[in-house]
């Protein structure tokens, strides 16, 4: 909801101050050309406020704890709290209440330690403006600015406010922050279409954006959340972040749990009182069954996987900024990837050189300094070369490992491209000294300079191919000046043009006598070739995307930039095939939210977007039940960052509002990272389901174990502390340790999980009711066994009881490793943190029941060799269960086609039909 300042500020979306000229623009606004008066500008300052946006602030710290408090689980752990206390089980309290106290820190570390301390967007503000006030020049605090003041602008200047230029001299400005388009785009005065895109808006610069080259003046239009950055502000800030997959799935499993677990405790509590326990006896066995199936260990595990699959990410260069991130990217359906400077390099590389009818190929490989002397090359080649270099400001420093650069990218990719083929563009400037430029406008679409060597001189010429054409009568060949074939060579032009490449012709014209006068309309050229280049696909991303096919993972690019460059880019990098459906954002615009939501299932480009039309994107893909992953580095990436269900955003080349939007950060902007982190999402969301499978199992054979014995007229096979031993002691090792699991082979090669499919799947609550009744049945056969015996005590059949599921849990953590493959077939120190906690585990019990202190805390007694020989036995037959059900239930059996799994004893192939 916008508030008063931005009500009464004569916003650009109200006014349409493009699509007026100049002078009424000034009129609209009260203002003339020599700016506003010091009194005036004061009243408008009172009136329209500050030339400010205030950044996201942190979340506090009280919040950030509370967060860690937000699940289902937790709820059933604080309940637990409250009625152990008050029965007086002391030690029974303190033990969950230090279980919730850990995972609380651990979840408020990793969030304090990764949110971000910074005010993004207002760091976007220009410090100082230079203004026109009481008709003088004057620099003033550009929080200052208030609509109506001209604003003075020149190269390398950040634009401090929405304006409506005034007049221009060959000023471009970047606004890939804005609009995600990566060449500097030429500005003019003429006013355009009421409906032009942000992107085609000549005539305005917005805040934000960088002035490359040349001057200018304009009006200010807007201020603060007026101005187009402050739209965007306000977009993230009523963006609601969306519940990740991770958290929807957990408060689902919570809520089951907590009814079973709730049922369970109910009838056991009413089955006791019914068979004439006492009520009071049967109470703190039902509290500790509840305490004993609920998996309380599961949330700081939870925590710790995500924990651990940060670290793994930090280490693959993507840093997450909150925990839930790290499974939700695993999860992803869809990849809505910004194409400049995340597919692409976010530079301009030449790609290609036409001269003399003959096309040269260049990769964008890393430039190398050039040689000492240049090679022999043929006229044709050198010249057009030559042409690039002597109509160009920009400025390259090599070094052995790279070059710094400064300039227009077009102009930096044609001194890299005469240095690719071995000509040192210092040494040519060197060597012909400028006696007459042209720069180049907007209007004239070349620019041109004379220049001498000793007794040569020549004008050198670059522009848009179709205007310096029309103003050469000839072509450079090997053998000399030739007839040109004006069409022959323009249709070179846009075959290379519809490669996706931005095309630039170059010109010469020998000068005879001494006149150093450069008339504005050139004629009479010699046309010495093209230069054609582009913004080239990063390393790796092909590749990359491949593998994202391969895992399910469908890819589609949303820009700001052209359609026919993002054309081209998205088949160079096998994004829709060789030729993929473009949708323009002027063809979105019309669309319907229904029409929209079928379109985004089949459109493999998004072109000329607006921000606002980047976010209806990722709005119908999530009414699609997709899993959207957004990734981006401009402020126009920010507010869908914010409303996917993941946001990706650029750590080095990024704005800090696109990194304050987004969950994850790519420390090397690198879209290859991303799919390195898909892996670790899903590694990380296995190893959840591995440890909740894991507790869910052996919790459901207590929460059978008990209630049975009481239907069969048994004692009570546990006491309450011993059902908190096994839950919270022995299993507490082990399932830690399962979140260290490397991960299956085949994680790349499956699609994403069903989005309805639970933490735990069908076939694992299927898993889970055999492997529980199988532990339940053996550890009450083996209590009875001992109820049997003469001289046997309670103690010692309880302790028998509780050393079963003991070594259940030790044999059934193998099982939990894979939930396809055989436990034969994993390496046990593959995961030796697990193996050595598995060992710690048998250890700490079998000492915990020949130490005096804990024998009388846990009321266990010593047991004997044959009694070990029934139990160890006993409990690996739970081995023999999972096996079976991994056999009969694996891949192979449930129906599969195209990629390959991991069966129970190796590959399968096939991939799940959902």
């Amino acid at each position: 909801m916008l508030g008063l300042t931005e009500l009464l500020q004569p916003s650009d979306a109200g006014n349409q101050w493009h699509a007026r000229d100049a002078g009424d623009a000034l009129r609209g606004l009260n203002t003339s050309a020599s700016g506003l008066t010091s009194e005036e500008a004061r009243r408008r300052l009172r009136l329209y406020g500050p030339n400010e946006i205030e950044g996201e602030r942190p979340a506090p710290a009280w919040a950030v704890l509370l967060r860690q408090l937000r699940s289902p689980l937790i709820y059933i752990l604080l309940g637990a709290v409250v009625v152990t206390l008050a029965l007086g089980e002391f030690i029974d309290a303190g033990v969950i209440a230090a279980v919730l106290a850990l995972n609380t820190t651990i979840g408020f570390v990793q969030e304090r330690r990764a949110e971000a301390s910074v005010l993004a967007l207002a760091k976007l503000a220009s410090p100082q403006a230079r203004v026109l006030r009481d008709g003088r020049d004057m620099v003033i605090p550009s929080r200052e600015l208030v609509p109506g003041d001209v604003v003075l602008l020149e190269s390398g200047m950040r634009v401090p406010a929405d304006l409506r230029l005034l007049s221009v001299t060959a000023l471009m400005t970047d606004e890939s922050l804005l609009t995600g388009e990566s060449l500097p785009v030429a500005k003019g005065v003429e006013p355009v279409a009421s409906n032009a895109p942000l992107a085609d808006r000549s005539c305005m610069a917005y805040a934000g954006t960088v002035v490359v080259s040349g001057r200018g003046r304009g009006v200010v239009v807007a201020t603060g959340l007026a101005t187009a950055v402050g739209g965007i502000a306000e977009a993230i800030r009523t963006a609601e972040r969306p519940e990740t997959p991770l958290q929807r799935r957990m408060n689902s499993f919570a809520r089951v749990v907590g009814v079973l677990v709730g049922a369970g405790a109910a009838a056991t509590f009413a089955l006791g009182i019914a068979l004439g326990e006492p009520p009071s006896h049967m109470f703190s066995v039902a509290v500790a069954l509840a305490v004993a199936a609920v998996p309380e260990g599961l949330p700081v595990v939870f925590t710790i996987t995500l924990a651990l699959g940060v670290r793994r990410m930090a280490r693959r260069n993507a840093i997450v900024r909150r925990l839930p991130a790290v499974e939700t990217l695993g999860s992803t359906t869809v990849i809505a990837t910004d194409k400049t400077g995340t597919l692409t390099e976010n530079r301009m590389v030449v790609r290609a050189v036409w001269s003399a009818g003959e096309l040269r190929r260049l990769e964008p490989a890393q430039v190398a300094p050039p040689p000492a002397e240049p090679p022999a090359l043929p006229e044709p080649l050198r010249m057009t070369l030559m042409a690039g270099v002597l109509t160009n400001e920009a400025e390259v420093e090599f070094r052995p490992d790279g070059y710094d650069a400064t300039g227009d990218p077009t102009e930096v990719a044609l001194l890299l491209s005469a240095a690719a083929f071995g000509l040192d563009p210092e040494a040519l400037r060197e060597a012909w000294d400028v006696e007459v430029e042209v720069p180049f406008e907007p209007v004239r679409q070349y620019s041109a300079a004379l220049r001498r060597n000793g007794s040569e001189r020549f004008v050198f010429v670059k522009g848009a191919p179709e205007r310096v054409i029309e103003r050469c009568t000839h072509l450079l060949t090997e053998d000399g000046p030739a007839p040109l074939d004006r069409e022959r060579v323009l249709e070179e032009a846009r075959r290379l043009a519809g490669e996706g490449l931005r095309v630039l012709a170059m010109a010469i014209r020998p000068v005879v006598g001494s006149s150093a006068v450069l008339e504005s309309e050139l004629g009479g050229l010699t046309l010495a070739g093209l230069q054609a280049m582009q913004d080239p696909p990063r390393p790796g991303v092909r590749e990359a995307i491949a593998g994202c096919r391969r895992a399910g993972i469908r890819v589609m690019m949303v820009t700001g930039d052209h359609a026919g460059t993002a054309e081209a880019i998205a088949a160079e990098v096998g994004i829709g095939g060789p030729s993929p459906t473009v949708v323009t954002g002027a063809q979105l615009a019309r669309m319907s939210e229904q029409e929209l939501e079928e379109v985004v299932g089949r459109a493999d480009v998004f072109a000329r977007v607006a921000p606002d039309e980047k976010l209806r994107i990722v709005q119908a893909l999530r009414r699609r039940q997709e899993v959207v992953a957004v990734t981006g580095d401009g402020v126009n990436d920010a507010p869908a960052l914010r409303a996917a269900d993941i946001g990706v955003a650029m750590g080095r080349s990024g704005t800090d509002v696109a990194r304050e939007a987004a969950d994850i950060v790519l420390a090397d902007d690198n879209f290859v990272t991303i799919f390195a982190a898909v892996r670790e999402g899903r590694v990380t969301f296995d190893n959840i389901r591995k440890v909740t499978y894991f507790l869910i199992s052996t919790g459901a054979a207590s929460l059978v174990t008990l209630p049975a014995a009481l239907i069969l007229g048994w004692p009570v096979p546990f006491v309450a502390a011993q059902l908190i031993w096994l839950n919270l002691v022995t299993n507490g090792l082990q399932d830690v340790a399962l979140a260290f699991e490397p991960g299956d082979p085949d994680v790349l090669d499956r699609p994403p999980r069903p989005t309805r499919e639970g933490i735990i799947s069908p076939v694992l609550w299927e898993r889970t009711f055999f492997v529980g009744l199988v532990m339940a049945a053996g550890t009450l056969a083996l209590f009875r066994w001992e109820l049997d015996r003469p001289d046997t005590t309670l103690a010692e059949a309880r302790t028998v009881a509780l050393t079963v599921l003991v070594l259940f849990q030790v044999f059934h953590v193998g099982n939990s490793r894979s939930e396809w493959q055989s436990v034969f077939l994993r390496n046990p120190l593959s995961n030796p943190f697990l193996f050595y906690a598995t060992a710690a585990a048998v250890g700490i019990h079998v000492a915990a029941i020949y130490a005096p202190p804990t024998q009388y805390v846990l009321r266990v007694e010593p047991i004997d060799a044959g009694a070990w020989s029934r139990i160890v036995v006993t409990a690996a037959s739970v081995i023999a269960v999972s096996e079976l059900h991994k056999l009969l239930r694996g891949p192979r059996r449930r129906g599969v086609t195209g990629a390959s799994h991991l069966g129970p004893f190796g590959p399968v192939s096939g991939t799940e039909r959902r």
